[in-house]
């Protein structure tokens, strides 16, 4: 379902955001407005990007205050809800949770401590228990679902295509333990797998391991134990330009799982810089 889909199916029920850090928050809002389809953006503070919320009905809450942005999300009633962005985890003593966020970090427990994955679960959990229907982003932006094949005129070599192959089985494997999205390979060598530090972090770390030589890819999937309605491999401009800085050759993402945020200008900037973005199929 696209953005104009849910329009149509839903012309008179906002949408929810629930925005994190990062450009995705505002392409899903354009959207959206474009295709006729309201929305109701929860901003977190020190995490949303003031012009998120711009010219759009929205409130501030701090991150913890669940039952604040409940109420607001009814009261401008919501039904239809989906998590877009970054939201850094923070220390437990930073969070001056309320009510309902006590509750929910009751539920999360010791999954606090570990992956992505578990937590995520737990949250949309309990966010439907409230009664609303949380949705995915590829549900809502299929223009941003990335395909099978080279996105631009630059291809992997032989020798990228192995890396590649290569990335794709190392994060099913370590994907398995909640561990993270992306790998960094280079000439059948791992320079680093992507772990609580992010993408931007890991291709930063692996510029120094780079060593002599063209090539090396970054390579982002689905954990096996993914939960699809959030937090999907994605990459954007900032993504290549980090890519391009530490010397590698492109990206592979894993096709129809993985989000490519402003195709358009990544694919300008992919052909400008001379590097391949490619979408391919992980095998079962």
């Amino acid at each position: 379902m696209n953005a104009m889909a849910a329009a149509a199916e839903n012309p008179a029920t906002p949408l929810g955001i629930i925005a994190g850090s990062g450009h995705l928050p505002r392409q899903l809002t354009a959207s959206c407005l474009k295709a006729g389809r309201s929305v109701f953006i929860v901003a977190i503070e020190n995490e949303t990007a003031p012009e998120t919320v711009e010219n759009v009905p929205h409130a501030w809450i701090r991150l913890g205050a669940i039952g604040l942005a409940f109420d607001h999300l009814k009261r401008a009633g919501v039904e239809e809800l989906v998590l877009a962005g970054k939201i850094n985890r923070p220390s437990m003593a930073s969070i001056r949770p309320d009510m309902t966020g006590a509750r929910l970090l009751s539920r999360l427990g010791l999954s606090l401590l570990g992956g992505d994955a578990a937590i995520f679960k737990t949250i949309i959990a309990f966010l439907e228990e409230e009664g609303f229907r949380v949705v995915g982003i590829d549900q809502l932006l299929q223009d941003f679902v990335a395909d099978a094949g080279p996105l631009g005129q630059n291809i992997p070599d032989k020798q990228a295509q192995k890396d590649i192959e290569m990335g794709a089985r190392i994060i099913r494997a370590i994907g398995t333990f909640d561990i993270g999205q992306g790998v960094i390979v280079k000439n059948g060598l791992v320079l680093g797998i992507e772990a609580a530090e992010g993408t931007d972090a890991l291709i930063e770390r692996c510029a120094a391991l780079r060593g002599e030589g063209k090539g090396g890819v970054l390579v982002k999937a689905r954990k096996p134990i993914q939960e699809d309605r959030v937090d999907l491999p994605t990459i954007g401009t900032q993504t290549l330009e980090l890519v391009h800085r530490a010397g590698f050759a492109g990206i592979a993402v894993e096709a129809r799982h993985s989000l490519i945020v402003n195709r358009r200008e990544v694919t300008r900037m992919a052909d400008q810089l001379g590097l391949f973005v490619i979408g391919f199929s992980l095998q079962e």
